[in-house]
C-alpha cells in the first residue's frame, strides 16, 4: 500500500489527492507502530519525489504543518522512527525551504541531541543534514560550535565518512586555518612576550603538584612499562589564562576526531602534510599544533614523511617568535620514539641539541616545553644518551641559575627522568661532582612543610638509585630527614585522629614522598644502607605506614619493605610475623599498585626466608592464584609490572616451599605459563621457573593437562644457566 501511495504521488497526482498528506501526519499519531513507521516512510518518499511542490501555493504550503510535525518525531523511542523523521526535513535543506527556515534553531537543536545516537542510520542522516547546513546555513551553526565539539561528531559518527571525503580537500584547509592563534589568544598564551626569564612566578603561574606514589618495576623491564599519566606537563592546552576553548583548539580538536575516526587514511594525511610542508618557508605555531595532533592519531602513516619532516622542525626550535619555538618543542616530543629509532648522528644528536639550547631560551613557556620535551627524549633514548651526558648535565645544572619557581620544579623532572633512564652511567665522580651540589643546595633551602620538597625528594630518588655507591657521602642527612618526614606526619595524624577539632589533618604527600625516597636510597646503596637501618625506628615507622587507610601511603610502604629485605634483611626478618598479616590483606586487585607492591615484597621476602617461609603460605598462597585466575583481574595488573610480581612470586614461594605450593599446581599453571612467557630472561624468571621446575617434581599430575603451555613458556628462554636447563630437560 505505501508503495502504491507514493507511486500515485510521483506521478503528479499530489494535489488531485488533497486528504493524503494530512491522513498520513494523522497516522504518525498512531500507537500502533507498524502504522507510524508505514506512514513515515510513505512521508518520506513523497518529500524526496516532490519536495519541489510541497513547498509551493499548489498545495497550499502542508510544509508549513509537516516541518514541526517532523521535528516532534526527532526523540521518538523507535531508531527507525527518528531516522524517517531526520531524513524527511533533509529533503528541504538545500532549497532553503521557509518552513524550515522558520523553524532552523529548533532544527539544530534537535540534530545535536541526536549526534550521539545508537543508531548508524540516524547519525548517518545527522550527519548529513550538518554537511548540507554548513552550505546553506553557516551562521546559524557558528555559535552552536561548542556543542559540535563537545559531542564528537565526527569520531560517533564512523558512517559518515562516505559523506565527508568528498568535502575533505576544502575542510582540511579550513580547519588548518582556523588553527592559527587569534591576536587575544596570543596576549593571554603571552605569545607576545619573548623574554621574561628574569620575571618572578606569580602563584597563579604554579599548578599544584601532586606526588604518585612509588610503584616497582622489575630490572630490564621499564623500558615496556606505558604510563598512563605521561603528559601531566605536556598539555597545550591546559592554559589557567583560558577558560573557553577558542578556535583554534575548536579546530584541533575536529582534525583530531576527524582524523582518529580514519587514521588510516592515506587522503587526509596527504592533503595535511602538503598544506604544512608547503608552508615551511613561513611557519607559524597552527602547523605545529596540527603535527601535534596528527602524531596521536597516525604516526604509522607520517613515517614515511619524518626524515624531511624533523629537520625542518629542528630548525624551527630556533625560530625568532617565542610561541613557535614553545610548540615546536611539544611537537618533537612527539616524535621522540621515531628518532631514537634512526642512526644517533642523523636526528637523536642535533635535536638533543637544540633541546638543551632552548632549555636555557630567555622565554619561561620555552624553557618549559623544551624541559618537558627533553624528558620525553630521554624516556625514549634511555642508554643512548651516555655520550653525551656531561654536555647534557651541564646544560641542565646551568639551567639551576636561570629559572624561575615553576621551572624549577620541572627541571627537577627531567634530572629525575635522566637519572632513571641512564642508571648506573650516571654513577661517576665528575658527573656526581656537577650535578649534587645544586641539588643539596635546595635540600638545605627547603623547610619539611614546603611542597616544593615533593619534586625534589621525587628528583634526589631516581638520583640516589642511579649513583648506586655514589651517593654515599650525601645520604646520611637525606636518610634521617626522610625517617623525619614519615614520623612527624604519623605523629599529626594521631593527634588528628584524637582531636580532629583541635588538630589539623597532615599532607601525607610529605610522608609518601619520603617513603619513596628511602626506596631509592635501599636500591642505590644496596648494603650499605644497612648501618643507617639499624640506627633508626624505620621498621616501627613502616609497620604503621602498612595499615593507613590512605592507599598510596600503604603502597609506598610495600615497595620500601621489598627494597630493605634486599639490602639488608637482617634487620627486617625480625618483623616479618607482624608484616606478612598484613601483606595477606593487602593482596586485593581493587587497590592495583597496592597489590602489585606487596606481592613484589612477598616474592623478595620468600627468597630471604626460605624453607621459613613455610608458616606464612596460607595467608597468601590462595589470594594470589584467586588473582592469576580473575577473568576480570584489572588489565595492569597481569601485564608489565604487575605480571611480573604475580607470575615471580608465585614461582618463589613454589620455589621455597614447593610441598606447600605443589598441591594447588594444577589451578594456577595455565596462566602462570602464559603469562611469563613474554618476560625477558632475567634473576627474577630465573628463580621463578626453578620454582615451577620443583612444584612439577613434587606435583607431575598438577602439569599433565597444561604440559603444552609450560612447553611454550620454557621456549621463550633465550639463555637459560645451564642447571636451569637440566632442571627443564628433567621435567
Amino acid at each position: 500500500l505505501g508503495i502504491l501511495i507514493t507511486t500515485i504521488a510521483s506521478k503528479g497526482e499530489l494535489q488531485n489527492w488533497p486528504d493524503l498528506l494530512p491522513k498520513l501526519c494523522s497516522l504518525l499519531d498512531s500507537e500502533d507502530y507498524n502504522t507510524c513507521e508505514g506512514a513515515f516512510g510513505a512521508l518520506q518518499k513523497i518529500c524526496e519525489d516532490s519536495a519541489e511542490i510541497l513547498d509551493s501555493d499548489v498545495l497550499d504550503r502542508p510544509l508549513n504543518i509537516m516541518i514541526p510535525k517532523f521535528l516532534q518525531f526527532f526523540k521518538h523511542s523507535s531508531p527507525k522512527i527518528r531516522s524517517h523523521a531526520v531524513a524527511c526535513v533533509n529533503q528541504f535543506i538545500i532549497s532553503r525551504t521557509q518552513a524550515l527556515m522558520l523553524h532552523i534553531d529548533s532544527f539544530i537543536e534537535n540534530l545535536f541531541a541526536l549526534a550521539g545516537d545508537e543508531e548508524p542510520e540516524v547519525r548517518k542522516n545527522v550527519c548529513r543534514a550538518l554537511v548540507m547546513l554548513l552550505e546553506v546555513r553557516m551562521d546559524r551553526l557558528l555559535p552552536h560550535m561548542i556543542s559540535i565539539v563537545e559531542v564528537s561528531l565526527i569520531s560517533q559518527i564512523p558512517i559518515c565518512k562516505e559523506v565527508l571525503c568528498r568535502h575533505l580537500t576544502k575542510l582540511i584547509p579550513v580547519l588548518v586555518n582556523g588553527m592559527k592563534y587569534s591576536e587575544i589568544d596570543i596576549i593571554l598564551l603571552k605569545g607576545d612576550v619573548e623574554e621574561d626569564e628574569a620575571i618572578p612566578d606569580s602563584e597563579q603561574d604554579i599548578r599544584p603538584r601532586f606526588h604518585r606514589s612509588r610503584t616497582v618495576a622489575q630490572p630490564h623491564e621499564e623500558d615496556h612499562i606505558e604510563d598512563d599519566d605521561d603528559d601531566d606537563d605536556n598539555d597545550l592546552d591546559d592554559d589557567d589564562t583560558i577558560s573557553d576553548w577558542n578556535l583554534t583548539q575548536h579546530c584541533e580538536g575536529c582534525y583530531g576526531e576527524m582524523n582518529s575516526s580514519s587514521a588510516r587514511s592515506n587522503t587526509i594525511l596527504h592533503i595535511v602534510l602538503s598544506l604544512i610542508m608547503l608552508s615551511f618557508s613561513s611557519v607559524s605555531s597552527s602547523y605545529m599544533l596540527l603535527l601535534t595532533t596528527i602524531t596521536s592519531s597516525c604516526m604509522q602513516g607520517m613515517i614515511p614523511y619524518l626524515p624531511e619532516l624533523i629537520p625542518h622542525l629542528i630548525q624551527c626550535l630556533s625560530n625568532k617568535k617565542a610561541l613557535v619555538r614553545s610548540i615546536t618543542c611539544w611537537t618533537l616530543s612527539r616524535y621522540a620514539h621515531w628518532v631514537v629509532s634512526q642512526p644517533p648522528d642523523t636526528y637523536l644528536k642535533p635535536l638533543m641539541t637544540e633541546l638543551l639550547k632552548r632549555i636555557l631560551d630567555s622565554n619561561k613557556r620555552v624553557q618549559e616545553a623544551a624541559c618537558s620535551a627533553f624528558a620525553t627524549l630521554e624516556e625514549e633514548a634511555c642508554t643512548e644518551l651516555v655520550p653525551y651526558l656531561a654536555y647534557i648535565l651541564d646544560t641542565l645544572v646551568f639551567a639551576f641559575s636561570k629559572y624561575q619557581h615553576k621551572n624549577l620544579l620541572i627541571l627537577y623532572d627531567a634530572i629525575g627522568t635522566l637519572a632513571d633512564s641512564v642508571g648506573h652511567h650516571l654513577n661517576k665522580p665528575e658527573y656526581i661532582q656537577m650535578l649534587m651540589p645544586p641539588l643539596i643546595q635546595k635540600w638545605n633551602m627547603l623547610k619539611d612543610e614546603d611542597k616544593d620538597l615533593f619534586p625534589l625528594l621525587e628528583c634526589l630518588s631516581s638520583v640516589a638509585t642511579a649513583l648506586q655507591s655514589g651517593f654515599l657521602p650525601y645520604c646520611e642527612p637525606v636518610y634521617q630527614r626522610c625517617v623525619n618526614l614519615v614520623q612527624k606526619t604519623l605523629a599529626q595524624a594521631m593527634l588528628h585522629n584524637a582531636q580532629p577539632d583541635q588538630y589539623e589533618a597532615p599532607d601525607k604527600d610529605f610522608m609518601i614522598v619520603a617513603l619513596d625516597l628511602l626506596s631509592g636510597l635501599a636500591e642505590g646503596l644496596g648494603g650499605n644502607i644497612e648501618q643507617l637501618v639499624a640506627c633508626s625506628n624505620i621498621l616501627t615507622l613502616m609497620y604503621q605506614c602498612m595499615q593507613d587507610k590512605m592507599p598510596e601511603v600503604r603502597q609506598s610502604s610495600f615497595a620500601l619493605l621489598g627494597d630493605l629485605t634486599k639490602a639488608c634483611f637482617q634487620h627486617v626478618k625480625p618483623c616479618i610475623a607482624d608484616f606478612m598479616p598484613i601483606l595477606g590483606t593487602n593482596l586485593n586487585p581493587e587497590f592495583i599498585s597496592v597489590c602489585n607492591n606487596a606481592t613484589w615484597a612477598i616474592g623478595e621476602i620468600s627468597i630471604q626466608m626460605g624453607i621459613e617461609m613455610q608458616n606464612y603460605i596460607p595467608m597468601v598462597l590462595h589470594q594470589l592464584v584467586e588473582i592469576i585466575n580473575r577473568p576480570n583481574t584489572p588489565k595492569t595488573l597481569l601485564e608489565n609490572t604487575g605480571i611480573q610480581k604475580l607470575t615471580i612470586t608465585i614461582g618463589r614461594l613454589g620455589y621455597v616451599c614447593p610441598q606447600e605450593v605443589a598441591p594447588m599446581l594444577q589451578q594456577f599453571i595455565r596462566p602462570w605459563c602464559t603469562s611469563l612467557r613474554n618476560i625477558r630472561d632475567n634473576e627474577e624468571k630465573d628463580s621463578a621457573f626453578r620454582g615451577i621446575c620443583t612444584m612439577i617434581t613434587v606435583n607431575p599430575s598438577g602439569v599433565v593437562q597444561d604440559f603444552i603451555f609450560f612447553c611454550d613458556a620454557v621456549a621463550s628462554w633465550i639463555s637459560p644457566k645451564d642447571d636451569l636447563r637440566d632442571m627443564f630437560c628433567k621435567v
